[in-house]
């Protein structure tokens, strides 16, 4: 039996092989576990639970032990977001030296067209890693996030919101009294407040994201400076060590006695208007801790062009191949369900710093 590069399987391996682009927010604080975050199923479960600090009881020893309840948690039922770019091969497009190829190569069309798929699938895997940064920056920043849903008129659209909080307001939202650069900022105050909010249900606050201009805040602030200038006394560092994917460590402060990295993430995508916009908003920071989150992936059911009939994959990235005989055409499109969700209630803590 010939092997089928084109069927969904070949494909399916050959994303597989694929080194995927590493993105900051994602990999850091919504990591996937293959064996338990990728489902075989269109919906996902989407559970999370508040923090806790509970006491064990002191009971007497002829007690034996006193029954404690689990900690309840919220489960729901979510159908992941349908992402799936798509590109269409024609002859003119095999007829043409491609980007980094030698003007003379002798590449058959055929040669070329493997090629081309290849290329084709990490471009859109991807672009489809960008809306997943996307996606972790909006859930981290407001505890939500609203994906808009096209058709094939890219000026329509139907929005659809999942919330991780079921007050009337963001629970997860610090207000500053004072912006960082203005006179009077307190910003080792504001941080310590914003992380009081994580300890005192017993999450962890380790990393503050911010975006670029409230680093140089950080780094000019006189307050601070004056404090890494007293001699015997801990109170931090500026060390920028430079992480993937336009992230740094700018620098390590003891925040009552909590050591808490202050991580700079100036990283862009081009917005739908063609902008280049940051992930992290000007004036924004985010207060959280790493794996707050995770990643998870619904399955992905296309009826395939080989026998007609609809199959399931389960797999982050599925691939699906039509071949048109009357339009002289391909077309390659990759599917992905991905839907980021927070491990505990409210695992982080958003906050404009910067008017």
């Amino acid at each position: 039996m010939a092997f089928d590069i084109y069927s969904t399987h070949s494909l399916l391996m050959a994303i597989e092989q694929i080194t995927p682009l590493h993105t900051f927010l994602r990999d850091r604080y919504f990591p996937t576990n293959d064996a338990t975050d990728i489902f075989s199923t269109d919906d996902v479960l989407v559970e999370y639970k508040d923090g806790s600090k509970k006491l064990a009881p002191f009971v007497s020893p002829i007690k034996g032990g006193v029954t404690i309840t689990r900690e309840g948690y919220s489960t729901e039922r979510y159908t992941p977001p349908f992402i799936a770019p798509r590109r269409v091969l024609t002859i003119d497009d095999l007829k043409k030296k491609g980007f980094g190829e030698a003007l003379f190569n002798k590449l058959t069309p055929q040669q070329r067209e493997s090629m081309m798929l290849l290329k084709d699938s990490d471009e859109m895997g991807e672009m489809i890693s960008r809306r997943e940064e996307l996606m972790a920056a909006e859930t981290m920043l407001d505890n939500a996030c609203v994906m808009k849903h096209y058709a094939d008129d890219l000026t329509l659209y139907e929005e659809k919101e999942i919330r991780f909080y079921s007050e009337a307001l963001n629970p997860a939202i610090y207000t500053p009294d004072t912006d960082w650069d203005a006179a009077g900022a307190k910003i080792i105050a504001d941080i310590a407040a914003m992380a009081r909010l994580l300890t005192s249900r017993g999450l962890p606050a380790s990393e503050l994201i911010v975006a670029p201009d409230v680093a140089d805040t950080i780094i000019n602030d006189a307050t601070i400076q004056k404090l890494l200038d007293i001699k015997n006394f801990n109170a931090g560092s500026i060390d920028p060590t430079t992480l993937p994917a336009g992230a740094a460590v700018i620098g390590r402060f003891n925040i009552n006695g909590r050591m808490i990295d202050i991580l700079s993430y100036e990283d862009t995508y081009e917005a739908d208007n063609g902008v280049a916009t940051q992930y992290i908003p000007a004036g924004k920071v985010i207060l959280t801790a790493p794996a707050a989150g995770r990643t998870l992936y619904g399955a992905v059911t296309q009826v395939e062009q080989i026998d007609g009939q609809f199959h399931t994959y389960s797999a982050r990235r599925v691939p699906k191949y039509l071949s048109s005989a009357e339009g002289n055409t391909r077309t390659l499109t990759v599917t992905s369900c991905p839907l980021l969700i927070p491990n505990n209630k409210s695992p982080w803590i958003s906050a404009t710093v910067r008017s």
